[in-house]
This record gives C-alpha cells, structure tokens and sequence, in this order.
C-alpha cells in the first residue's frame, strides 16, 4: 500500500493512521507474527515523498524496522529520536463491531487495531515531521524518526536487534519520545504534561504444572490444572505494596503541587488524574497479571502438564526480588521460565531539554 493520496476531506494525519490500520501488522508474541514489513515500506514511501531518504533493516524475515534522520540547523547539539512501533496486539473479530482493520471512521471516529497503540501516533509523527520538511524549515537538533517491530513482544525481534546491530541510526542522540510522550493530564483547571524518566522492567513468565495424565473419571489427586489453577490464583490475588522510587516520588510531588487537595497518599494524589489514574497508579507498585492459560485436549483426558502466562512489570532493579516473591507464592512445585525479561530504568529529571520546557515561552 501507498499512501493515500489527499482526494478526501479527511485531515492528512487521519488518512496516514486509516492507511496504516488497514495494514494487518498482528503480533502474536512468541516469534508468530504477520510482519511489519508492508506498513514499513508504506512508511519508507511517505519519507521518500518528503525528500528524506529512509533506511531500512530487517533482521528477521518480514519483521522490518525504517528510520530517517532529519538534519539539524545545529549538528553539534544531540539529536533527538522520536520513535513509533508498526506492530499490533492480536484482534478477535468476533468481539469487535467494526472490522479491526478497516479503518472505519464512525460518529466522528477512527475505529481498527491500532488507532490507539500506536498507529494514531505513528501517523501524528509522520504528518509532525511533514510539517516541518514542507515549511523549508529545519528542526534545531537532528531528528531521528523511527519506526520498530515486535515491540508488543518486548522488541525481542525489533528494537533490541536494531540497537545491537544499527546503533549508528541512533548516532549522537541523548533523549528519545515515543506512545505516551506529550500526554497530558488535567488536574483541577490546570494541566500537565508528562515526561517520561522512568520505565519499569518486563519480565514476562511462563508458570507449569506437571501432574499424571489419567481418564477424567477417576480419583485422581495428582491433576497438573488443578495444581496450576491455585497458583495463578494465589499470585493473581497478591496486592503488590506502593513502592516509590525517586523518580515516582518527583512525580507525586509534581502532581500535588497543583491541586488544593490535602492528601500524602499515593494512590489519592495519582486519583487527581482523573482518567488518567489507572495507569499511573500501575507506576507506584509492581504489577503482575495472568493473561494466558494453556492445558489439555480432550474433555475427559486429565492431561499432565498445565501452563499459564503472566505479565509482570516491576520497578527498577527489583527483578530478581520479585521473581523470589513470585517463587514463594506459587510454591516450589510450580516450575518458572522466564519468556521475555528486559530492565527497568530511570534517569535524572534534568538536562536541557527538561532546563528549556521550563523556561516560560515569549508571548
């Protein structure tokens, strides 16, 4: 696919995000993925239409990563990455009252897979960089934009082999914005926008239960599901203490400082959000979730092996914790293997970029 030529009334970026979502990008985790390769050259097509000369790398078949880089009018400040993913989180169809790759526009709306995380962004960081390209102006510091894959599969197969192996499409750059960066909060009549200082580790795990396969008639004590039911709901039930790190503290400060509300608790003063709240509440605590379970193939066949997928975010550097915490819960009949782990971290809120966006702006 091309992208759509402007012969509609829709806005340039709405069209890129409809184009991009008609794009099947499923990521299914695990190396079972559709590709991003088409939305990639859909991409690569749209900077070549701005005179910018896209690079691409695909390391794994069809898992196609593309970026350009924006020259500067200033080459000696550090360059600034502004990156997006193309892949998608599996649709179910079935559960949907639009096609999820349609793109449909309904009662003012753009519905599919991916208008939100990250497609619509995506499309905001194309038509962003458009802007600045056809108005002959240059950004004061290179920009680099990048589009990645596999990243709803922890960028095992796209983000991780592209720094590894194409650490110069990222040459000379200190700070980076991506899904997330510029979303704003309102608190009371003010509002807020959130910088990004921090990042929690994935560790995503595979719990298995091993029992004696037999016919589901029988007496049989020794059933791996049932062994395996009382683990996820034991380690689904754990509520995980507030655990605040300097950056979650800086963070909390800021966001009481502007509101009237007399409150130290962590959770009340995220509540001061708004709709915001779920997700920054989730920044306070590690958060585990069972997301997948897996055992048997016949109704009266006890099978002998049972196995569960879970979620986990933990803050920084509290990885191997956690994993002795998940360890006790379950009990040591539960076999651990680790799928996907990536590390937490956190920087300093400072630097010029943050010195710059406190600095009040001329009239």
């Amino acid at each position: 696919m091309t992208p759509s030529p402007g012969s509609d009334d829709l806005p340039e970026v709405v069209r890129i995000a409809r184009d991009l979502i008609r794009i099947d990008t499923t990521n299914y985790g695990g190396g079972k993925a559709v590709g991003e390769r088409e939305a990639a050259e859909y991409v690569g097509a749209y900077l070549m239409s701005l005179g910018l000369t896209p690079q691409f790398y695909e390391p794994v078949p069809r898992r196609t990563n593309v970026t350009a880089r924006i020259p500067g009018r200033d080459r000696d400040k550090p360059a600034l990455v502004v990156h997006g993913h193309l892949d998608v989180v599996p649709a179910v169809a079935a559960d949907w009252q639009v096609d999820p790759f349609a793109g449909d526009i309904r009662d003012g709306m753009l519905w599919g897979r991916g208008a939100v995380d990250m497609k619509d962004m995506d499309a905001m960081i194309l038509t962003s960089v458009a802007d600045i390209v056809r108005s002959g102006e240059q950004p004061d510091r290179d920009l680099v934009v990048v589009f990645f894959a596999d990243e709803e599969n922890g960028g095992v197969e796209g983000s991780a082999l592209v720094v590894r192996d194409r650490p110069e499409w990222f040459a000379g750059a200190t700070e980076a914005i991506s899904e997330v960066g510029g979303f704003s909060v309102d608190v009371g009549d003010r509002r807020a926008y959130l910088l990004q200082v921090g990042e929690k580790a994935l560790l995503w795990i595979r719990l298995v239960a091993r029992g004696a396969a037999g016919h589901g008639s029988r007496f049989h004590p020794d059933n791996a599901v049932t062994r395996l039911a009382e683990a996820v709901a034991a380690l689904g039930r754990t509520e995980w203490p507030i655990r605040l790190t300097e950056t979650t503290r800086s963070f909390l400060d800021g966001l009481s400082g502007l509101s009237d509300a007399e409150t130290t608790d962590p959770d009340d003063i995220a509540e001061l959000a708004g709709s915001a709240a779920g997700f920054l509440k989730s920044t306070l605590r590690t958060t585990m979730n069972p997301t997948g379970l897996t055992a048997g193939y016949k109704h009266n066949v006890i099978p002998d092996r049972a196995e569960a997928i879970i979620d986990v975010r933990v803050l920084p550097g509290t990885e191997d914790e956690a994993l002795a915490d998940i360890r006790r819960i379950v009990g040591d009949d539960i076999e651990i293997e680790i799928v996907v782990r990536d590390v937490g971290l956190e920087t300093p809120f400072s630097g010029d970029l943050v010195d710059d966006g406190r600095r009040p702006r001329p009239p």
